[in-house]
């Protein structure tokens, strides 16, 4: 990911405020835990479908500690069934800290699996695969979580066993109650070695990215655990993953998470992401000091509490294509046309819809991110937008700045910066404002997009409001309907046009007139309106010099269909039908040539809208 990423960007400036935050003290009750770097310091968050942002000390290696108490539960889920397993270990929270001897009376059941007690217990039921030993299959499930070959800090792992005189305790307690069967050193070597495995800030992350996305992982696609687990591991995590700090965690940040005193917390939204961090410094139950801060802060920039009452989801990008693909109802001359045809695709246009928020915006900016070198303006369409919270406004004034660092361009259409965007602009420096366009209409936007694109690659705009000049003849050499004409029949043709003026803002052709002419378009520009049942009009093209209109006329008659309005000072040239018909009979040849030249062109605005329907429909 570019590092001009808004994304990004606010993950750094984060990650600067809260690396000054030094409260807390590492672990010491395991030797080699207390050996680590108070100043380490990684976040990241991973996207459902593989996108990872990371700033500080992503790779920097730590032990899983208690975070692996989540991923091993979900694979006893797996080995032994609900039913099984809670018979072993139950789900309440326990309210008391990580390493507390919290069995229920009676049946000496730990309360949750993830006090030690409880992933004591889980450990023992997980089971080897064919001659493998369980221990294999732990392993090869957290490197398949992580996406990469995983191992064991061996230091580490001894140390927590000389030590672990407590865990060793509880061992034997659920052996007396019979939670263990069986020598309880088996299972406490697998807690041991799970505790120990070896991880890094990102790797927490995919870890998180793959519960989020129902057990397959976003980079490989495989499958790691069964979608039937993902739901009652989050529902501890959210309930027990951070211990005696649950309650207050799942208000304040609204995540399934789970802690460990290596320093790391991995955090869930599903379907959407996951986010590790890494910080040692942990606070008197635990958790990482900065690691929680990082969290909460994320939940609240970026909308992420799970929690927040729901509005329906829908994917935030309605459609994506090109200016080379759907242009504007501007009509241009051929050398117009050619470039944009040629350059269309440096003008990326995102019609979104449903609710914008950090999971669903993230997608579009990134895609913006990405074609810093091929895109010169990104066009987003709001008509489908219902609502945007204010991660999705943080993020597009991110984009924004993004955009005019690198002199690029981000047009909004269909939206007023006081309704839906309200605050949109507040933290923006007034510089990189230049940068943001807003256009009442999509097609006005492309037609922005496409002046500029014009003006980029050194082609002057056609159809300014110009004097007709010289031998009508010149005029007409340059429209499409007089290719290829013989030169005694230019002529014939001239003798039969009647020149006119219109003013601006007047109406050239009138819907339900008499269609009884051509019209050659000299010099200026004209719309073409039909009425919108619900009331207005819609433009359906916009001409200029060096085109025509109205040939219907000549071929059908009848009534004409549309409003033409002069946008500008207009000079026309007019075929009438009667004057047709009389070259009909005079100049056969030359009534061919233009019924030819009116079929080609029809021809081309049928691939035209052809192309259109087909940009809209992907």
């Amino acid at each position: 990911m570019p590092v001009d990423c808004p994304i990004f960007d606010n993950l750094q400036r984060l990650h600067a405020r809260l690396a000054a935050v030094t409260q807390g003290r590492v672990a010491s009750y395991i030797p080699e835990l207390s050996k680590a770097d108070p100043a380490h310091f990684g976040i990241v968050v991973a996207t459902v479908d593989g996108q990872v942002y990371e700033v500080g000390d992503s790779r920097v290696l730590f032990t899983m500690q208690s975070i692996s108490k989540a991923l091993v539960y979900g694979m006893a889920l797996e080995d032994q069934g609900a039913g099984r397993v809670a018979q072993a270990i139950g789900v309440e929270p326990s309210g008391d800290a990580f390493n507390s001897i919290s069995l229920e009376p009676g049946t000496g059941r730990p309360r949750n699996p993830m006090i030690n007690a409880g992933a004591i217990a889980t450990a023992a039921l997980v089971r080897g695969q064919g001659d493998a030993p369980a221990w294999q299959r732990i392993l090869e499930t957290l490197s398949a979580c992580a996406g990469r070959a995983l191992d064991v800090d061996e230091a580490v792992f001894e140390s927590e066993r000389s030590t672990g005189h407590r865990n060793r305790a509880i061992g034997h307690l659920l052996r007396n109650y019979d939670i263990l069967q069986g020598d309880p050193e088996p299972a406490l070597a697998l807690y041991f070695r799970q505790c120990s495995v070896r991880v890094d800030c990102r790797d927490l992350a995919l870890m998180a990215a793959t519960l989020a996305n129902g057990g397959v992982h976003p980079h490989s696609g495989q499958r790691v655990l069964s979608a039937d687990v993902i739901g009652p591991m989050l529902s501890v995590m959210t309930t027990c993953g951070m211990y005696d700090f649950s309650g207050e965690w799942a208000w304040r940040v609204g995540l399934p998470a789970k802690s460990g005193v290596g320093g790391g917390i991995l955090a869930v939204l599903p379907g959407q992401l996951g986010i590790g961090v890494f910080s040692p410094l942990l606070d008197e139950r635990g958790n990482s000091v900065r690691g929680v801060r990082a969290c909460e802060a994320l939940s609240r920039d970026l909308g992420l509490h799970f929690l927040k009452p729901p509005r329906p989801v829908a994917a935030g990008l309605r459609a994506r294509y090109s200016l080379a693909e759907l242009r504007s109802k501007r009509r241009r001359a051929a050398a117009d046309e050619a470039v944009l045809q040629a350059q269309g695709s440096r003008v990326q246009v995102f019609e979104l819809q449903g609710d914008l928020r950090f999971s669903t915006l993230e997608p579009v900016v990134r895609a913006v991110v990405h074609a810093r070198h091929d895109m010169d303006i990104a066009v987003l369409d709001f008509e489908r937008v219902q609502h945007a919270d204010d991660a999705a406004l943080r993020l597009l004034e991110g984009l924004v700045a993004t955009c005019a660092a690198r002199d690029q361009h981000l047009v909004l259409t269909r939206v007023r910066r006081g309704d839906l965007l309200a605050g949109l602009g507040q933290e923006l420096d007034p510089r990189a404002a230049l940068a943001l366009v807003f256009q009442p209409q999509l097609d006005l936007g492309l037609e922005w997009a496409e002046r500029q694109l014009l003006l980029r690659h050194v082609r002057p705009v056609s159809g300014g409001v110009t004097a007709v000049q010289g031998d009508l003849v010149q005029q007409l050499r340059s429209q499409p309907l007089c290719a290829g004409m013989r030169e005694a029949e230019w002529r014939p043709l001239v003798d039969t046009l009647q020149t006119l003026h219109f003013e601006q803002g007047s109406l050239v052709l009138r819907r339900g007139d008499q269609a009884d002419g051509l019209y050659f378009l000299l010099a200026g520009e004209v719309s073409v309106l039909v009425d919108r049942p619900q009331g207005g009009q819609q433009r359906l093209a916009t001409l200029s010099a060096g085109m025509s209109f109205g040939e219907l006329a000549l071929v059908q008659g009848g009534r004409r269909s549309a409003d033409v309005r002069a946008d500008t000072a207009v000079h026309c040239a007019r075929l009438s039908a009667d004057a047709f018909a009389d070259l009909a009979r005079t100049q056969p040849g030359l009534m061919v040539r233009l019924l030819h030249n009116m079929v080609c062109a029809l021809g081309d605005t049928t691939v035209r809208l052809t192309a259109e329907v087909a940009a809209l429909s992907s």
